[in-house]
């Protein structure tokens, strides 16, 4: 089975956004000498706990010492860019990385309606328009504007048609000898069966909730069209992971993320993680364990052949023959800010269960 990793660049107490990026670096250098597939990075905007605000720069960062791993977004929330904005981004990727580029996308915006209204250019607010000027939901157009970054990304380019009857082509580079990996993302039904209709790769993002994988994943598959973009569905999920080399450790590294969860649904928004230990127990209660006790059952939690075991299971239930890692060790006090200690060794650790 292939393994690879989402990384959020989470910012945690005590750490800056340069130290979490360059944290991130050694993780994806290290993910890349020990045989995972992918190393993909979020979009998520306006919030003191993740870093990960424009994927395509943190990559042209991340990879440049890289030689085997894919780079790729996980993702790129479409309803915040224009479509060419976001090809020019990812040719210039695949002119640096060649065939090692994933372009994931998104539907959701990753962030609240008026930082999203934001990043379109509506710092006061504001509506996205159509051509007459009317108010409208940018998540509308996202069919549509997938089909134009799959126009902009092909040997062609793009056309587009004047009023006059002329035609206007445009390009995302100069030149683009081969395209980036085009993946749709998502957490309910919708994306699934529109990356059916195209034939795209699907990703089911099972991190979430875990909930509503196995319907997604058997619509997409039901429903696949075979076409230009690929012959067969092609699929795999995220996956919460805590593993260490005790049971009882992987539980402990696990209870910032369960804070920082719990909060989240509980309305207390997304805050600097905690650090393990007393930092994160003081405000762990009993009742915040329970909101999120649900959610935490689909995680892999566990000593390296403990959580072996959970995600060959997760790949036989659903079907899948790779699964993407959303670690979620924390930090213990006094731990280096530019590294995550417990999740390069957990790292290490599923490389040496599974990768060897």
């Amino acid at each position: 089975m292939r393994l690879s990793v989402l990384d959020l660049i989470n910012v945690r107490t005590g750490q800056t956004t340069s130290e979490s990026l360059r944290a991130s670096k050694a993780m994806v250098e290290a993910a890349d000498e020990l045989g995972y597939t992918r190393y993909w990075v979020a979009e998520h905007h306006n919030t003191e706990s993740v870093a990960s605000t424009a994927p395509a720069v943190e990559l042209m960062y991340l990879g440049a010492d890289t030689s085997r791993i894919r780079l790729g977004s996980g993702g790129v929330m479409l309803p915040n860019h224009s479509p060419l904005a976001v090809a020019e981004q990812f040719a210039l990727l695949a002119n640096v990385f060649g065939d090692r580029i994933d372009l994931g996308i998104g539907r959701a915006p990753g962030t609240d309606p008026i930082t999203s209204a934001a990043i379109r250019g509506h710092l006061g607010g504001g509506h996205f328009v159509d051509d007459n000027g009317r108010p409208m939901d940018p998540v509308q157009e996202f069919p549509s504007n997938i089909h134009d970054i799959l126009a902009l990304l092909s040997p062609d380019g793009a056309s587009v048609r004047l009023r006059h009857g002329q035609t206007y082509h445009l390009r995302p580079a100069p030149d683009l000898p081969v395209a980036p990996q085009v993946w749709l993302l998502g957490s309910s039904d919708y994306s699934a069966e529109l990356a059916a209709s195209l034939g795209l790769p699907y990703v089911f993002a099972h991190h979430f909730s875990g909930q509503g994988t196995k319907r997604a994943l058997e619509l997409y598959r039901g429903h696949f069209k075979p076409g230009d973009f690929g012959k067969q569905p092609r699929t795999f999920l995220t996956m919460n992971v805590s593993v260490a080399e005790t049971s009882e450790e992987a539980w402990e590294l696990a209870e910032p993320h369960m804070y920082s969860m719990a909060m989240l649904r509980s309305g207390g928004g997304l805050q600097r993680a905690r650090l393990v230990g007393e930092d994160v127990r003081s405000v762990l209660t009993d009742e915040l364990k329970q909101v999120v006790a649900s959610s935490v059952a689909s995680w892999a939690i566990g000593d390296p052949e403990q959580v072996r075991a959970q995600l060959m299971d997760t790949a036989e239930q659903f079907e899948v023959d790779e699964i993407m890692i959303n670690a979620v060790q924390g930090a213990r006090p006094g731990e280096p800010a530019d590294q995550w200690v417990a999740k390069q060794r957990g790292l290490q650790l599923l490389a040496d269960a599974m990768l060897s």
